[in-house]
């Protein structure tokens, strides 16, 4: 995603559109108005950060169009502004999911208070406070370094080299994903996983381990012990980026 880019989608480019989209700029935000056809919009959304859909009078769009942002909001984990009267906001309320509406106003809009909200989307969006968390777990530096940098770009990661560091830090901080070594000395992935299973603030933490071994009774072994799922360590970035991209998506 760019850091400053935004589309707002509409009926028409009327005059207020128009103010929105210059007040936007002013504030050093590169936006630009796009109508209610899935193609326009497919062509816009690469490198785009967050979308403004301004509703005239009953002029919800199309449900092509829905259907469309909803999917694609989703898949890239965008989030929308949402202008229009009190009756069309309760309508398409109903059409698109609460956890992909970022703000919603009423019509007229309060142009300072718009503006103040994009720049602080914007804002989070660049330090990072969007991205999901992962945590870490192994005893190999060489191989936590490996993942922390294949992940950096697209989550947010924090690393720990044993089993009782991943409890003693999960104490005090909570993340959306734990990537757990199954072979620690000392204390195992299965052991820290029985941990977190059973205290109240950790035990809705997902957990997927990271194995060395392939072989199907050591496979099912991992299997057994019910973790949201597993990684081979011998898996390249980009399968490892798309399967952890899936996993978020279903688990919204």
């Amino acid at each position: 995603m760019s850091d400053n880019r935004m589309i707002v989608i509409g009926e028409k480019e009327s005059f207020i559109v128009r103010v929105l989209i210059g007040k936007a700029q002013d504030a050093g935000i590169n936006c630009e108005y796009v109508p209610f056809k899935v193609n326009e919009i497919d062509k816009k959304l690469e490198g785009t950060s967050l979308i403004t859909l301004y509703m005239e009078d009953d002029s919800l769009p199309p449900e092509d169009v829905i259907h469309f942002l909803t999917d694609k909001m989703d898949e890239k984990g965008m989030e929308m502004i949402v202008i229009g009267e009190q009756r069309d906001l309760q309508r398409i309320g109903n059409h698109i999911p609460e956890e992909l509406i970022y703000a919603v106003f009423s019509r007229p809009v309060d142009n300072a208070n718009y503006i103040s909200t994009i720049s602080e989307y914007i804002k989070k969006l660049n330090l990072g406070e969007f991205k999901k968390s992962i945590l870490v777990v192994d005893d190999d530096p060489n191989y936590l370094g490996l993942v922390r940098e294949w992940l950096k770009d697209e989550y947010k990661v924090f690393m720990v080299s044993s089993g009782l560091q991943a409890i003693k830090w999960l104490g005090k901080n909570s993340v959306d994903l734990i990537l757990l070594d199954h072979e620690m000395p000392v204390t195992s992935g299965p052991q820290v996983l029985e941990m977190l299973r059973s205290d109240d603030e950790t035990r809705t933490i997902p957990v997927m381990f990271l194995t060395g071994k392939s072989d199907k009774e050591s496979v099912m072994a991992v299997v057994s012990l019910k973790p949201e799922g597993y990684f081979l360590k011998t898996i390249q970035k980009e399968e490892l980026l798309k399967q952890l991209k899936e996993f978020f998506i279903l688990h919204k």
